[in-house]
């Protein structure tokens, strides 16, 4: 039996975002995940419950260092006016020891919210930020 080598597991360290093409070097979480919508479907004679693909929806979090007020920066302004900008998100991760490297868009971004202030004694800052979107696009993809 073949055994992948652990050196080949993605280290999170070589992850890098980019916000409406800007890197933001003070990311330090980051998860973009879509999350499939069904709807059960009952078929006569079959006691199983089956599903129905009805959509779908994108969702995520990314956590930065409280370096910059990237929040507020990004949304303050847009959000007292009634708008919301145009944001687009592309994440990569290379680890050089990995197979390959993955690179993925997320468009049409709506961030959820966004911390005016936050702070903890003894604690460095951080601040997260839920978003949602509506298309994404692998660029990149490790495959066997």
């Amino acid at each position: 039996m073949n055994k992948i080598p652990s050196k080949r597991v993605i280290n999170g360290t070589y992850g890098a975002v980019w916000v409406n093409g800007e890197k933001w070097l003070d990311v330090e979480t980051f998860e973009g995940k879509v999350v499939i919508n069904y709807e059960d479907v009952n078929m006569p004679g079959d006691g199983a419950t089956h599903k129905k693909m009805t959509g779908w929806a994108g969702e995520g979090t990314m956590t930065v260092k409280k370096v910059y007020s990237r929040g507020s920066a990004l949304l303050a302004d847009f959000v007292k006016r009634g708008q919301i900008p145009d944001i687009n998100i592309v994440g990569k991760i290379a680890d050089p020891d990995a197979f390959g490297a993955e690179r993925v868009a997320i468009n049409e971004v709506t961030f959820n919210e966004f911390m005016l202030m936050k702070f903890e004694q003894k604690t460095l800052g951080t601040e997260e930020m839920p978003f949602n979107f509506a298309d994404y696009d692998p660029i990149d993809l490790i495959s066997a």
